[in-house]
């Protein structure tokens, strides 16, 4: 296949809103002898794409400083060390940067095959998501059947794949959404209870029924305090975003005497080894569940790509439910 020279990329101007993001175009990037070069189909959306637009989360050494961290399309060149895919493969994966444009190199390792049953359009708001959730809450965590877990913002991207894949391995789910409509998505997802924040308090619903095990947080600011109130002894509290501000005063013995375990991670500084090891086991143990219907991938619109800054402004609005995603012109 004649690749071309150049392709069509979104880039930011500067920092700042979504109107700063502009169709442009960029060479090709070359594979490095670990990476395959992948014709974009699609590209997800996600929140690190607006903290990076902002200026607030910059792209690690080495890796492109375009928007994107996942995408599906065709390997249309190899590297020279790579042996697991072959040109012409349909593939998603977790990129490092690079996304919202027509090509990206890719680790080959971090690449999945497109679930059975999955659309080559939904497939690329797999990847973030369940790279993100695997690794956080399920990844050397094996005895949580029958746990459960509070996951905040269940009708976003990360919420909604955390219903998904909790409910599908034994969890019991809880989850807190923003409208009536939401929380429905949520309990069709899976979710045991869905709590409209705006009408009701987690917090003693939580306590009521035993406290959560396991607690996803994407919300921070004063959700931190009554996520502790909410948890039961011996609970994980993971925190991967904040929404409502990382800086809070706090009593910190109400984690001594729960014994609690309070963590969070940011996926895409984790090492190229990490991510390889989540993708071998989503290949296994996640992917197989799309067969069985257990799993669906759930997108909410799909835009063009000349019509990023659309997208961004509807993630930012808040009113999604499920995934955002790119189309690949």
């Amino acid at each position: 296949m004649e690749l071309p020279n150049k392709m069509d990329v979104i880039k930011t101007s500067q920092a700042g809103g979504p109107e700063v993001l502009m169709l442009s175009t960029r060479p090709l990037p070359i594979p490095k002898p670990n990476e395959i070069l992948i014709k974009a189909i699609a590209a997800g959306v996600n929140g690190p794409d607006l903290v990076q637009r902002n200026g607030l989360y910059p792209p690690p050494k080495g890796a492109s400083d375009l928007l994107g961290l996942e995408v599906s399309g065709e390997v249309v060149a190899l590297g020279d060390a790579t042996s697991k895919w072959q040109i012409g493969d349909r593939v998603c994966a977790l990129t490092n940067g690079g996304s919202y444009a027509q090509y990206v190199a890719v680790n080959e390792l971090h690449c999945l095959p497109i679930p059975h049953g999955v659309s080559e359009i939904d497939a690329a708001g797999l990847p973030e998501a369940f790279f993100t959730v695997w690794s956080n809450i399920f990844y050397k965590n094996p005895n949580i059947d029958g746990k459960k877990i509070l996951v905040h913002g269940g009708s976003g991207g990360i919420g909604s794949t955390c219903i998904q894949l909790g409910a599908a391995l034994g969890l019991k789910v809880f989850t807190t959404a923003n409208s009536e409509e939401s929380c429905s998505f949520c309990l069709e997802l899976g979710a045991f209870r869905a709590i409209n924040f705006l009408d009701e308090d987690f917090v003693p619903i939580l306590r009521e029924a035993g406290g959560a095990d396991i607690i996803l947080d994407i919300i921070g600011g004063d959700y931190v305090a009554r996520n502790i109130k909410a948890a039961r002894h011996d609970a994980r509290l993971v925190l991967l975003a904040f929404n409502k501000g990382s800086k809070i005063e706090i009593d910190l013995m109400p984690i001594m005497l729960k014994r609690l375990i309070v963590t969070g991670s940011t996926l895409r500084s984790r090492s190229e080894e990490f991510k390889s090891a989540i993708a071998s086991e989503l290949i296994e143990k996640v992917w197989p569940l799309f067969s069985i219907k257990k799993l669906k991938p759930k997108t909410h619109k799909v835009f063009n790509l000349s019509a990023a800054s659309e997208a961004h402004t509807l993630m930012e609005s808040g009113t999604h439910r499920g995934k955002i995603i790119l189309k690949i012109n």
